[in-house]
């Protein structure tokens, strides 16, 4: 399938391998600190210092640091950031106190390193297998159109990806390869039984009133941030199995994410924490694609598209050999 209708971002890239592929090193071992509201925060001028950017612009609101491979955006009070034309979600938003622009710790250690430096990331390219999860089936149909059901579009795309990582030599293991109702715990208890994988569940979004379209991808939240869309719970505060591989999630989610919108197209609606049952509970880097909308008429008709449906799934793919091959290869650097 050819490429849909080109991104706002013009310069749109995988911005995994867009990192790994500038090396970035740690230019000193200090951070200047600070306490906000009862979080810990660290200044955005010692990020810049720490990760080699060579620029610090302030402009209204929105802070740019920059250098020759890699731009991140930040927006005072917001919690969205870019880095080279990727949208993340941060788990709180950027401030600005006593003269200083601030991050909190957890967005640096839980988001920003890992992307910036997942060569960091313990045995991260060490995977041989990769486990599809395509979401729903059986009595649970998800969301539902005029042209189909999210059940059938999961599975789908699953079986184009599982094609199309065998022919990458990978392993592929699927949750489920025909119209039938797996429990979450079901999902998990059947992943956790492989060694050495990578899980990836497939789904399509509903909502919005019609209106709202794009992927998302979607991580475990790491200890002490909540569900996407809710407020903190004491439980949040209690490690999940998954939130073992915290930085391994994040950077095969901006592998996968921003390789899939390259290849489609679609707008970019970010990087997104969740405590959703299949990523709490898998032991592996675990992500959750939305590859679209069906509620959305555009996305609708797209989504029930078997060119799509292959462009999605190419993505995936590719995303996965980008995220083994990036991680392996700086992991050896290391030795």
């Amino acid at each position: 399938m050819t490429r849909l209708s080109p991104t706002p971002a013009s310069k749109l890239i995988p911005v995994l391998v867009g990192f790994l592929l500038c090396a970035v090193a740690a230019a000193h071992a200090g951070w200047e600190t600070a306490r906000y509201n009862g979080n810990d925060y660290v200044t955005v001028r010692s990020i810049k210092e720490f990760y080699n950017f060579d620029t610090m612009k302030r402009t209204n609101k929105h802070i740019v640091l920059e250098n020759k491979a890699v731009e991140m955006r930040l927006t005072t009070g917001g919690q969205e950031v870019w880095m080279n034309n990727v949208k993340f979600v941060f788990s709180y938003p950027v401030v600005y106190s006593k003269g200083r622009y601030l991050v909190s710790r957890i967005d640096l250690a839980k988001l920003v390193d890992p992307v910036l430096r997942p060569q960091y990331i313990r045995r991260g390219g060490s995977f041989t297998t990769v486990i599809i999860d395509p979401g729903h089936g059986g009595k649970d149909s998800g969301a539902t159109n005029r042209y189909g059901t999210e059940k059938a579009y999961n599975l789908i795309v699953a079986r184009k990806l599982k094609a199309e990582l065998e022919a990458r030599k990978f392993k592929v293991i699927m949750t489920r390869d025909s119209d039938r109702y797996l429990s979450l715990q079901e999902r998990v208890d059947f992943a956790n039984r492989f060694t050495n994988a990578v899980f990836i569940s497939i789904h399509f979004n509903s909502g919005g009133r019609g209106r709202a379209e794009g992927i998302e991808t979607f991580t475990l939240s790491p200890v002490g941030v909540a569900h996407y869309g809710r407020g903190l719970k004491d439980s949040d505060f209690q490690a999940a199995a998954g939130n073992s591989q915290d930085s391994a999630n994040i950077a095969l989610a901006t592998a996968v994410h921003s390789t899939t919108l390259l290849m489609t197209g679609r707008p970019d609606r970010g990087i997104r924490r969740a405590r959703y049952s299949v990523l709490t509970g898998v032991r592996h880097p675990a992500i959750l694609l939305e590859g679209g909308f069906m509620s959305h008429p555009f996305e609708a008709r797209l989504i029930d598209n078997s060119g799509y449906q292959n462009t999605v799934a190419k993505g995936i793919a590719n995303a996965v050999v980008k995220y083994k091959m990036a991680t392996e290869r700086l992991t050896a650097t290391r030795r």
